[in-house]
């Protein structure tokens, strides 16, 4: 059944309106959407575990009961197979800007059982920002987060207010080939990291970053115990007689792999070296020595996590604002057809007639013709 013009144009009406409505749609989707997306998610919990793969790099750890016994010197067993652990959670206070990020890491020795195999254990509080990953500054004044190496003497960790700058656990959404700022948790500095190369992991476009931590004395960055020992020679097995000091230093090289468009970092390494000496150009006793790498299944899921993100954001920044654009102009352009034909060929509305009287023809509302007699005078 033909439309009648008035419901045409009504129609015609609704698809240009719809369809500009989803133009509208299609440009502020990018816009305002993704941008709202683009952001690290509350309900954060991730576990990486890195291991020491027995490929032939050392892997030395101080043996701590030698250095208590009462003969011998110290003792630095080889090849021992290490693990560590990071669990990560988001805590109070967060929200649609900023969230505070606590990590819980442990180290620890395979071959032993127990506490015995526990090698150093800490504790790391931050807030960031959710789409930069950098710390924001706190509302007080003071340090944006706390960090805990020690314990007290009824076993609770000791959190130590520590001023946060630079990246740690993520990278900013859309990271870029460029050096970036990041903070190192066992010398509670931040040194740079910057780009080193674009490659692949496991089919998955990433940007490796390289750090490196000179090397520190740790008994000025915290307070521990173990961190400045005072023993006998003959335990450091060292030449001379009497006691020695010596402080336990640290270095580091950490490599990054990174997943550009969420900042997920897909894996990690770290080339550990901590030692005991009286000056820091000299290492005497190895206190620990080894490579760390993300294992495959930590590898996997940081892939599974940034992959699911990507999705997210290329559903909201691309394909939906295509779809959208192109039903738009659909609509549009039915619309301004339809508009079209509801107009006589020359463009103006078709005049309406009555309707015909009974036996006769329809009757016609169009304007008389004027009869003009050229031959009459006036």
């Amino acid at each position: 059944m033909a439309l009648s013009a008035g419901t045409r144009r009504t129609v015609a009406c609704v698809l240009v309106g719809l369809g500009a409505m989803l133009l509208v749609a299609a440009i502020m989707v990018p816009t305002y959407t993704v941008s709202r997306l683009a952001k690290t998610p509350l309900d954060l919990e991730i576990t990486t575990v890195a291991t020491n793969p027995q490929t032939g790099a050392p892997s030395e750890v101080l043996d701590s009961k030698s250095l208590t016994s009462t003969t011998g010197s110290a003792k630095v067993d080889q090849n021992v197979p290490l693990v560590s652990q990071r669990f990560l959670t988001v805590e109070n206070p967060s929200d649609a800007s900023e969230m505070t990020i606590q990590a819980g890491q442990t180290l620890r020795r395979t071959d032993k059982q127990g506490d015995t195999g526990l090698l150093t254990a800490s504790i790391d509080r931050v807030t960031v920002d959710r789409k930069t990953g950098e710390p924001v500054e706190s509302v007080d004044g003071g340090p944006n987060g706390a960090i805990a190496v020690t314990v007290d003497k009824k076993g609770e960790s000791v959190m130590d207010p520590v001023q946060h700058k630079g990246l740690q656990y993520r990278f900013p959404i859309g990271t870029e080939k460029k050096t970036y700022p990041y903070f190192d948790l066992n010398t509670r500095k931040t040194y740079d990291a910057p780009f080193v190369e674009e490659t692949e992991i496991n089919s998955l476009k990433v940007y490796h970053f390289q750090m490196t931590a000179p090397v520190t004395d740790l008994s000025t960055v915290a307070n521990s115990p173990t961190n400045k020992l005072t023993l006998p020679a003959a335990k450091w097995g060292v030449e001379g007689d009497g006691d020695v000091t010596m402080a336990r230093y640290y270095t580091n090289v950490r490599d990054l792999w990174v997943e550009p468009d969420t900042g997920t970092v897909i894996k990690g390494q770290e080339q550990i070296h901590l030692f005991y000496a009286r000056s820091g150009d000299k290492p005497e006793v190895t206190a620990l020595k080894s490579t760390l790498v993300f294992d495959e299944n930590t590898i996997e899921s940081q892939i599974s996590v940034a992959k699911e993100n990507i999705d997210k954001l290329s559903l909201y920044g691309r394909t939906m604002p295509i779809i959208l654009g192109v039903l738009g102009l659909l609509f549009l352009i039915a619309g301004i057809v339809l508009g079209l034909l509801g107009k006589s060929g020359d463009g103006r509305t078709p005049a309406r007639r009555g309707p015909a009287p009974a036996g006769g023809p329809a009757p016609s509302f169009d304007a008389p013709t004027q009869q003009i007699d050229m031959n009459k005078r006036p």
